[in-house]
């Protein structure tokens, strides 16, 4: 190993050696990833977090920084054994690098993307179907509520209505409106029908 190593010229041993390197941090940094240790301890700055709306484009990052490396260091000894001179092994290498960290840039950003902050947002209730859960009263005269599915799940929220009688329990409702407090305002569903 040391003849072969000893035989390299001096830009292949750097290419090699950088490599190495590089492929070793990649495999400490993928290891700590999926076992879920936080990687933040060791310098990493991915996580600028930003109210609700995620992780924003992060492209000089720890993570970044390693695949860069490592796929420069790689793609630079795929060239050196394809016989192209130093300039274009150079730019092909930098070329891929730079590929690389774009692509993982790009895949936690859309990552970050998908994650749900969690907070409701009750705008998202407009339009949406439910059933009477306690009377709701006769032109805002008492508040009720209902269980509606926002977000993905099922809620119960309160609500009053504008509707003429009083929306009792299993009635089938629409949300027309939300209220700055957080009031939604239900009509039936099929008023035709509850007038019968």
């Amino acid at each position: 190993m040391m003849e072969w190593f000893q035989e390299l010229t001096s830009f292949e041993k750097t290419y090699w050696v950088l490599t190495g390197i590089a492929t070793f941090m990649f495999l400490i940094v993928l290891i700590t990833t999926i076992i879920g240790a936080d990687s933040d301890d060791i310098g990493d700055v991915d996580a600028e977090i930003e109210g609700d709306t995620g992780a924003g484009f992060q492209f000089f990052t720890f993570k970044n920084l390693v695949a860069f490396f490592t796929i420069f260091g790689w793609s630079g000894i795929s060239s050196i054994d394809a016989g192209h001179s130093k300039a274009t092994t150079v730019i092909i290498s930098i070329l891929c690098g730079l590929l690389m960290m774009f692509v993982m840039a790009a895949l936690f950003y859309y990552i970050s993307k998908l994650t749900s902050s969690g907070t409701l947002k009750m705008h998202n209730a407009l339009n949406a179907v439910g059933e009477v859960y306690l009377t709701v009263g006769a032109n805002r005269t008492r508040m009720g509520k209902v269980q509606i599915k926002v977000q993905g799940a099922l809620r119960e929220l309160d609500a009053l209505t504008d509707y003429e009688t009083d929306l009792i329990q299993g009635n089938i409702v629409v949300v027309t409106a939300v209220t700055e407090n957080g009031i939604l305002i239900i009509e039936p569903q099929n008023k035709t029908k509850l007038l019968c």
